[in-house]
């Protein structure tokens, strides 16, 4: 799959995201609606999925960059970190991103924003400061990426749906069990089974909501070292920047669970399990595959 087939799939995967999100909002709706026999319950989800869909997009990248920490920087903060953006961004003919600084000794960055025009990098301090400049080229080439491939809109909408849907879930959950404990509604079988597919659904949902999370967000980090290895011609630069900021320890002060996935690296810094069941939760690829998959190895 080339690079335009893969920004037209990321665009699909957006709106489906957001379908998925209605869907399953008036779904759940619907099943408690049932279940407490208010019928206001379904339409409280009807009205909230779509309010949430257009809150999600227009606002969700300044949750995220709340979320993070991150201030918006200006040229004459950081001469260095302008100069090498505006070459790459010129490059690939993008219009130039704003940039945020999170003041942090943990190396990472990530970027966010609902399209290129509205799009924004932001950088920790300590990855400025342990990053030579063709390395840091290399992970501002794959920031970039991200914009370019059109993936970042995904990315940030997945923070707040799936934060919403995991919250909204629990609410369900915790509902559903003083209910039961009330005694009503155990005198109908049709009403016993809602409740318990209620509580399952509610189990279920953050944990697949994490695992929609995950999948996207490992399969774009793929597409973004390779995009931006081919932008700067320099693959060893992203490469070594890879390693470093894995080698280093020190986990992001204001790492979260819900934003994790839009570095460049796990923000949590926790040892790396190789087991086939621990990576398919890993926010992001090994690091030894995108590094041997940047210097062309094969595993």
């Amino acid at each position: 799959m080339n690079i335009r087939e893969q920004k037209s799939k990321n665009i699909r995967k957006t709106y489906l995201l957001m379908a998925f999100f209605l869907i399953f909002v008036i779904g759940v709706g619907w099943v408690f609606s049932y279940i407490y026999g208010n019928q206001n319950i379904l339409y409280f989800a009807i009205g909230f999925s779509l309010l949430m869909n257009i809150f999600s997009y227009w606002f969700s990248d300044k949750i995220v960059l709340k979320m993070s920490g991150a201030k918006q920087i200006k040229r004459e903060d950081n001469r260095d970190l302008f100069d090498i953006m505006e070459r790459l961004i010129h490059q690939i003919g993008l219009p130039m991103p704003k940039l945020y600084l999170i003041n942090d000794a943990s190396p990472n960055a990530f970027a966010t924003g609902r399209n290129a025009k509205n799009s924004a990098v932001a950088v920790t301090s300590g990855l400025l400061n342990i990053l030579e400049r063709r390395e840091l080229e290399g992970v501002l080439s794959h920031e970039i990426s991200h914009i370019a491939n059109k993936d970042i809109l995904i990315a940030t909408l997945i923070v707040v749906l799936v934060g919403f849907v995991s919250l909204l879930s629990d609410f369900f959950l915790r509902a559903t069990f003083f209910k039961s404990l009330g005694g009503r509604n155990n005198d109908n079988q049709a009403g016993i089974i809602m409740t318990i597919a209620g509580i399952v659904l509610a189990i279920l949902t953050p944990f697949a909501a994490m695992l929609i999370q995950l999948a996207i967000s490992r399969k774009r980090e793929f597409l973004a070292d390779a995009s931006g290895a081919s932008l700067t011609h320099n693959p060893s630069g992203l490469a070594s920047a890879l390693e470093k900021i894995s080698k280093n320890a020190l986990p992001l002060k204001r790492a979260s669970h819900a934003t994790a996935h839009l570095y460049i690296s796990n923000p949590y810094k926790r040892k790396r399990p190789t087991g086939l069941l621990a990576k398919l939760f890993m926010t992001h690829p090994p690091v030894e595959e995108r590094i041997g998959a940047l210097l062309g190895k094969k595993f």
